[in-house]
């Protein structure tokens, strides 16, 4: 098969779970035989525009471009340069002439994509794999109320103008509508937690069409047991963001420091394209915890192995509903356990007193709780460590999708030929 895997990133401009997905299923698409390219999606804020195409090259392979695509509106999703990327992305559609269509993000490259597409491979598999819930939420797909933090559950367009009153019910509405029905052009999704895909059955996709597939990571040799130094050691690991919880995490390590426990924070990750007042939050927080925290700014794929090492627990304190964070799967492959809020996808894969446990979102004093469970309880390390288990690696992943692509495409050949 011909697979062209398109994300909203490649992964060496923004390292972002998606991107880094997208693009090792791609690799493994190529190491089970197929024709793949890889095609990332980016604007001016992770690589300027050169003129005379919409391509750039990246990497040495080949077989990985970028397409600069930054004339986006985010409030429609729609890619608006009609005459430059639209066109130039039809003319490598025609070229390449893909089997399969893989989408991991409709951001940049514009919701009409698949639309654009199915008129031109009538005969080609269109799958969308949905990593968040952008095209229901348009606070960044964050399904969080504006000036609260609060969860939300369903989107409508009166919830949605009362977070952005400058924004009327009726455009929330067309906007909801119009992506419905370019959405109608993918002939398979994908959600990789059960908790996602109901509630894109709720926004009103059909739920015949959502497959869930759990994503996956490469194999890796799991990092050694860290030695006994007296001392628990917790670590949390991605992008330093409010709604990553880090906050709550702090304020939980200097409640339970208040407390008398010694123990280490291990803070790994950088604040990328944060606001002042978050990052003031953070170095407020980080100057009270000193001699506890230890922060170790951004870090390569390469050095997680060692990060991991150096932990007892990973902590995942995310207040919104996270759909499958890849730090939970990279903890679970070194053998860590799991400390996280209870809620989305971190809910399914992490089972509380199984291979993990659960905390409130949002509430530092009930994580401080269950971290000072970590430390006191004797043999529950031990007994969670035990419990993880049924890691499945990327290789696995990808046969599956390809078993999927090959068993749809040959009964959309079989009603071709029928029709004709």
């Amino acid at each position: 098969m011909r697979i062209l895997v398109m994300a909203h990133n490649h992964p060496d401009l923004h390292p972002g779970g998606t991107e880094i997905f997208a693009h090792d299923l791609f690799h493994a698409y190529k190491r089970a035989g197929h024709d793949a390219l890889f095609v990332a999606a980016t604007n001016g804020v992770h690589r300027e525009q050169r003129p005379g195409t919409s391509f750039q090259t990246i990497g040495a392979s080949g077989d990985e471009v970028v397409l600069w695509a930054g004339h986006f509106d985010r409030f429609y999703m729609s890619q608006t340069d009609s005459y430059g990327t639209i066109q130039d992305f039809a003319r490598l559609l025609a070229d390449y002439k893909p089997h399969v269509l893989h989408l991991h993000h409709l951001l940049l490259a514009g919701a009409e994509l698949p639309f654009l597409a199915r008129r031109m491979l009538p005969d080609a598999e269109i799958v969308l794999t949905l990593h968040d819930y952008y095209p229901i939420c348009h606070r960044d797909g964050l399904m969080l109320r504006n000036g609260t933090n609060e969860r939300c559950s369903h989107a409508s367009p009166s919830a949605c103008h009362s977070c952005f009153p400058d924004i009327g019910a009726d455009r929330f509405l067309l906007r909801s509508q119009n992506l419905k029905t370019l959405l109608r052009a993918v002939d398979r999704f994908i959600a990789p937690s059960e908790f996602l895909r109901a509630r894109y059955i709720d926004w009103g996709l059909p739920a015949d069409k959502i497959v869930v597939l759990h994503n996956a990571r490469p194999k890796v040799l799991p990092a050694p047991t860290l030695i006994d130094r007296g001392r628990t050691t917790f670590g949390f690991f991605g992008n330093l963001n409010p709604y990553k919880g880090v906050p709550v995490l702090l304020e939980a390590a200097k409640h339970l420091r208040s407390q008398g426990f010694d123990f280490e924070l291990r803070l790994n990750g950088g604040a990328l394209y944060q606001d002042e007042a978050f990052t003031a939050t953070v170095e407020r927080l980080a100057g009270e915890l000193q001699g506890t925290l230890v922060r170790l700014g951004p870090y390569s794929r390469e050095r997680l192995p060692a990060l991991m090492a150096a932990v007892h627990w990973v902590v995942v304190p995310s207040i919104w509903w996270e759909n499958a964070p890849l730090v939970i799967q990279e903890a679970f492959q070194h053998h860590r356990p799991v400390i996280a809020s209870g809620i989305g996808g971190m809910a399914e894969m992490v089972k509380d007193g199984v291979n993990g446990l659960h905390v409130q979102p949002n509430d530092p004093f009930d994580l401080a709780r269950v971290m000072r469970r970590a430390i006191e309880e004797t043999g529950l390390h031990k007994q969670l460590v035990k419990g993880i288990t049924g890691k499945r690696d990327i290789d696995q992943c990808a046969r599956e999708h390809l078993d999927m692509f090959g068993a749809r495409l040959s009964l959309r050949n079989v009603v071709t030929e029928e029709v004709a």
